[in-house]
């Protein structure tokens, strides 16, 4: 079966990237869709990703964490 790439752009980034990596167009193709499936493949979902973070920061934070002190709540609003 033969490769038959329609889109001009698509077909300008094939052959591109065939000539970077010294291969055939169909070579090329096939290196990229593998690549891409592949990092499909080990993606987390954004929502994990924040839960994951959520659970870290409170880990770091410590059981109640700590009340910040008065000059600490000035600097942050910025107060003299």
């Amino acid at each position: 079966m033969t490769l038959q790439i329609r889109d001009a752009r698509a077909r300008a980034l094939a052959q591109e990237l065939a000539e970077k990596r010294k291969v055939t167009l169909t070579t090329a193709v096939i290196q990229a869709l593998e690549g891409e499936l592949k990092r499909e493949g080990g993606k987390v979902s954004l929502a994990k990703r924040v839960a994951q973070l959520a659970g870290e920061l409170k880990d770091q934070a410590g059981p109640g964490g700590r009340t910040p002190s008065k000059d600490e709540i000035d600097d942050m609003w910025g107060q003299p």
